[in-house]
């Protein structure tokens, strides 16, 4: 098997994983309930990964679910660590996925954009 392969199986799994235990393990007010993980990038060496983060909502909860998931990020491995078989699993550090609002900012513009060629 390629470590290409591998490595992208074990993110996979890891986004499900964390997902899962970010939803029914973490007790944190802070954490918006319209979270979605969606990516998991891990190191070559295995032992560190980034953690991909989409929330809806306006940006101070996008930076308070941050901020919360940052300092649960220990007891989120140590419960996802549980579920997963690894010989070490990596340090989680989480991060905001802009990438969705970026693709919605890019629709909404080229929607103006046919709506101007095309009035009706």
């Amino acid at each position: 098997m390629s470590i290409n392969k591998r490595t992208f199986r074990l993110n996979s799994l890891l986004r499900e994983v964390i997902s899962e235990v970010i939803r029914s393990d973490v007790k944190n007010p802070n954490i918006h309930e319209l979270l979605t993980v969606t990516e998991v990038d891990i190191s070559r060496d295995l032992h560190s990964a980034k953690v991909y983060i989409s929330v809806i909502g306006p940006q101070s909860e996008k930076d308070k679910t941050l901020k919360a998931l940052q300092s649960a990020s220990g007891y989120v491995g140590v419960t996802a660590a549980k579920k997963v078989t690894l010989r070490y699993f990596p340090q989680l550090t989480f991060k905001l996925d802009e990438s969705v609002e970026k693709h919605m900012q890019i629709d909404e513009l080229l929607n103006k954009i046919n709506i101007d060629k095309n009035p009706q």
